[in-house]
This record gives C-alpha cells, sequence and structure tokens, in this order.
C-alpha cells in the first residue's frame, strides 16, 4: 500500500464517525455478548453469543476497524456520486438527441439498467439527482427503505461507487462487505429486475417495474421527494 493508500485509509476511517445514519452493527459488526443489554442478548441464539464471544481481542480490532472503514467509504461515495451526478448533468444539457452510446460514457447514469438508457435525459438526470440526494441523506439523518425504484437504483449507483474507490486504493473492507450492505440497504427491493438481459423479463411486472413508474412511491407509506414525485401518467406534477 502506497502513502497515498495510507492517507485515503484514514481519511475514511475519520469519516466514519458522519455516518450516524447507520449503526457498524447494520454494515456487519457482530457486538460482544459483553457490550449487549440482557434485552439484545436474548435477541440471539446460545451458541451464536458463545461464538461472538470467542473472537479474541486483535480480530475483534480488526472487524472493527474494518467496518468502519466501510462506513467511511460510504459517507465519502455519497459525496462523489453527487458530484458525478452533476456532472452527467452538464455533459447531457449540452446534447440535443441523447443516445445509448451518450450514456454509456456517463459516469453514474451509465449505472444504470442500460435497456432504458433512452430514457436518461436531462430531466430524467435532475430528478434523479434530488432522490439520490435524499437518499444519501438517510445515511445521515437515520437510514429509511428506499421508496421508489429510482431510490434503489440510487442506492445501487452509490454502492458501485464504492466498489471503485475499493478497487482504485486496494482498501481492506470486510470480506463479501457489498451483499451484507444489500441485505441491509435494499431489504425486499425488486430494482435487480430491471437488469434483466431481456426486458420481455419484466414484461409480467410493467405494471410496477416500467419505466414511467421509478419516481413513484413503491408502497403506501413510501414517500418521494416533490420534484421527482411522478403522477401515474408519468409525469411530474406542477403547482
Amino acid at each position: 500500500m502506497s502513502a497515498d493508500d495510507d492517507d485515503i485509509t484514514e481519511e475514511l476511517l475519520a469519516d466514519a464517525d458522519k455516518l450516524t445514519g447507520l449503526g457498524l452493527e447494520l454494515l456487519g459488526l457482530d457486538p460482544h455478548p459483553d457490550d449487549m443489554t440482557a434485552e439484545q442478548r436474548l435477541q440471539f441464539d446460545p451458541e451464536d453469543l458463545a461464538e461472538m464471544a470467542a473472537v479474541g481481542p486483535e480480530e475483534r480490532q480488526k472487524a472493527l476497524r474494518q467496518t468502519r472503514l466501510l462506513a467511511g467509504l460510504l459517507w465519502n461515495s455519497s459525496s462523489i456520486l453527487i458530484d458525478q451526478l452533476f456532472r452527467d448533468l452538464g455533459t447531457l444539457s449540452q446534447l440535443e438527441d441523447v443516445t445509448a452510446t451518450d450514456i454509456a460514457g456517463t459516469s453514474v447514469l451509465s449505472c444504470l439498467p442500460p435497456q432504458f438508457a433512452a430514457g436518461y435525459d436531462a430531466k430524467f438526470t435532475q430528478k434523479f439527482i434530488v432522490v439520490a440526494s435524499d437518499v444519501t441523506a438517510s445515511l445521515v439523518r437515520g437510514w429509511t427503505a428506499p421508496g421508489s425504484l429510482a431510490a434503489e437504483l440510487a442506492v445501487r449507483c452509490l454502492l458501485d461507487q464504492a466498489e471503485i474507490t475499493e478497487d482504485i486504493y486496494e482498501l481492506d473492507l470486510p470480506e463479501d462487505w457489498r451483499t451484507d450492505v444489500e441485505e441491509v440497504l435494499l431489504e425486499h427491493a425488486d430494482s435487480q429486475a430491471l437488469y434483466a438481459d431481456n426486458l420481455d423479463d419484466i414484461e409480467d411486472d410493467a405494471d410496477r417495474l416500467g419505466f414511467e413508474h421509478w419516481f413513484r412511491p413503491v408502497s403506501a407509506g413510501d414517500t418521494v421527494p416533490p420534484y421527482a414525485f411522478a403522477e401515474p401518467d408519468g409525469t411530474r406534477s406542477h403547482v
């Protein structure tokens, strides 16, 4: 690891405390039974508690450092995600027509389901920025499950960015961290189906997964920021 790698690691560790919307346990850190309340211990089987207690101090310290590094990475990646979305918006705003080739050359929109690329114009990108900003804010104010398909996709784009940073700096993160984080942030999410190779694969669920539904609440109680909210006909509401 180079000096620059050391610098980014320390920066990310310092950023870990800023991710106030997700506890380290939600990011995969197993607590020690001695640090739990009696009620918390009741949530685990005796075998699991014994396994947690058997973890040695050095291994626990390593796990803590890795999880804090992951927390800092998510914080850092949130800022990069929004910055790059604004860059994508600047690029698209200069084009009269947007093609799939144009989208393939963008930083973030290229991570969205490619079969819908024709719809990723400047207006879409503006709405997606608002949704992505709301998603990243949840990492600070307190995590709530994504309320729309667009929000779910913003989470996936965030994790894509985190993986890019991980690869560049060869960060020492927990094994299978992305899978574990997706289980927390994208529990019951449907957006993975949008990446199907054939659009016919989601035809039966077009009433939920169709492009016109991306900025609508997934279910009762879910919310979408007003600017991005789409009416049932797929348009944005206006005053």
